[in-house]
């Protein structure tokens, strides 16, 4: 079990790292209109760690 929660987080992280490294590379006036597209794709992974991680802590709980 503990192998793959770190699998998980190390995915997760990846996914964010790479993400937010290709929302750097763009010309000027794509970047622009990408600020609020990349707020909001963070904002989403912030929500999804948070609720998958509630979802792994019942699991353990009731397991």
């Amino acid at each position: 079990m503990a192998i793959a929660f770190t699998l998980v987080v190390i995915i997760g992280i990846a996914a964010l790292i790479s993400t937010l490294a290709l929302a750097g590379k763009s010309d000027e006036n794509y970047r622009s209109s990408t600020k609020g597209n990349l707020s909001r794709l963070s904002w989403i992974y912030v929500v999804l760690v948070v609720i998958l991680a509630g979802g792994l802590g019942l699991y353990l709980y009731f397991m």
